[in-house]
């Protein structure tokens, strides 16, 4: 059986791959700070270095930011581009760190055995399961199983400028059947999932003028408007008393949810109680009539990030302020457009503002969400091989979150995206004391061997 050969060779070999994984994690590849732009070079320079030892064409390609990493692997059957991204978050504040975030070890802790340093989790310890599995392939067999790409970015945790260019000038050579991406989790730490919805992101920062310099407010007020008073009562009828949001044409291109997505996350037996008390809550919020994983993965939101004005610091200061501020985030599913609710949104405050009030507007991205087309073969073959490796059921699940690379390969590729991984809700990424569950490598590692073999079968 080759692929129970590939499997007892990733098992014997865990020692040599953690160590591998410890080289890259001690560079601090943070790219967010101009300091820190060698050791992302370096980074690079590391990869490809490893890459080339299991016999992968390798390069460093360099962009107007930091390098990205291309691999390729010629082959027979499916072409596979897999991505992941060797840049990680800032270590701040360094204080609450219990060790050096760029000095890798393994802990024993309650829940198992860690490796404990910043980007263990985010996401170097994810892209270097795929990269041992393939190494586990050619060690075996002498050859990969098909066709690979190999994209690793150096700028994702610092909004990725220079990958749609990169991926638009580069598009023939990248383009593959399907692509890959590991910078996801397990279903509540314990189960595996194959993620096909990605919610968008709009970000909206406004702010309402009203006087031309801050008012005394025993002289002012109650004869001069507050703009505070007007931005808090604008936003505070942004949702109904359902829970739904109240601007016009924010639900169009939003579908419901298909019967047989349903059952899987219905049998997934996800504790809204639990998932709330663990953050001081008890009863859901939101769209009245949904469930928590609906409102959480296939529902759109409309959310108030922050809001400031007027005098906020130590002690008391009596003034009607002469501007008030909020910013407000949108996270989008199905076909909802981006440009068209910012349009509607602006247009819905505007028409609330009473006189001797201006408001403006400033924008903060605006990505539309990601539909993963499951119909591909290769989806449920995914679904099957990684049940038999995690022993419980895989379902197709949503994300929270947004992740526009995802996006990305579709418009500029043409190619739908499968992502999978194995980090933890605790894993504590982009904070301090970030970790990886050794399992969650080694389980990831042939995890992504069962999906080689699955793709090219």
């Amino acid at each position: 059986m080759r692929l129970d050969a590939v499997l007892a060779r990733i098992d014997s070999d865990l020692p040599a791959a953690i160590d591998r994984l410890f080289e890259l994690l001690r560079l601090p590849s943070i790219s967010t700070d101009p300091a820190y732009a060698a050791d992302c070079d370096r980074a690079a320079d590391w990869l490809v270095r490893d890459l080339a030892s299991i016999g992968i064409d390798a390069s460093k390609r360099t962009t107007p930011g930091h390098p990205m990493v291309v691999g390729h692997v010629p082959g027979d059957g499916p072409h596979v581009l897999f991505y992941g991204h060797y840049d990680v978050q800032p270590v701040d504040p360094l204080a609450l760190w219990h060790r050096d975030p760029f000095d890798p070890a393994i802990e024993d802790t309650p829940k198992g055995r860690v490796i404990r340093a910043r980007g263990a989790s985010d996401d170097k310890g994810q892209l270097m399961t795929f990269v041992e599995a393939c190494r586990a392939w050619k060690a075996v067999h002498g050859t990969l199983p098909c066709r690979l790409t190999f994209l690793f970015e150096g700028e994702e945790e610092s909004g990725s400028p220079s990958l749609v260019p990169f991926l638009k000038d580069n598009a023939d050579e990248l383009r593959a059947d399907l692509a890959l991406i590991c910078d996801t989790g397990l279903f509540e730490s314990r189960a595996p999932a194959v993620i096909t919805m990605l919610r968008g992101l709009l970000g909206e920062e406004l702010t309402i003028t009203g006087p031309d310099k801050d008012l005394h407010s025993g002289m002012y007020g109650g004869a001069a408007m507050n703009p505070i008073r007007v931005l808090t009562r604008i936003l505070g009828g942004l949702h109904d008393d359902a829970g739904r949001c109240v601007v016009p044409g924010f639900y169009d291109g939003v579908p419901e949810l298909p019967d047989d997505i349903a059952a899987q996350w219905q049998a997934l037996n996800f504790d809204h109680a639990a998932f709330l008390g663990d953050v001081g809550l008890s009863q859901l919020a939101g769209e009245q009539g949904r469930s928590a994983l609906e409102m959480l993965w296939s529902r759109p939101t409309a959310e108030i990030n922050g809001i400031w004005g007027g005098y906020t610091g130590d002690g008391f200061k009596t003034v009607l302020p002469s501007r008030a501020s909020a910013k407000v985030s949108f996270r989008l599913v199905g076909q909802q457009d981006p440009h068209a609710i910012r349009d509607a949104f602006r247009a819905w405050v505007t028409a609330q503002l009473p006189p001797d009030c201006q408001v403006s507007f400033t924008g903060h991205g605006a990505s539309p969400a990601s539909h993963i087309d499951t119909g591909h073969a290769a989806f449920e073959a995914a679904r099957t091989v990684l049940a038999e490796e995690w022993g419980v059921p895989a379902a197709f699940a949503g994300c929270g979150g947004s992740i526009p690379i995802a996006g990305y390969f579709k418009t500029h590729l043409g190619m739908d995206a499968m992502l999978v991984g194995w980090g933890k809700d605790d894993d504590q990424i982009h904070s301090p004391n970030e970790k990886y569950d050794v399992e969650s490598f080694h389980k990831g590692i042939r995890s992504w061997a069962r999906i080689l073999a699955a793709l090219s079968d």
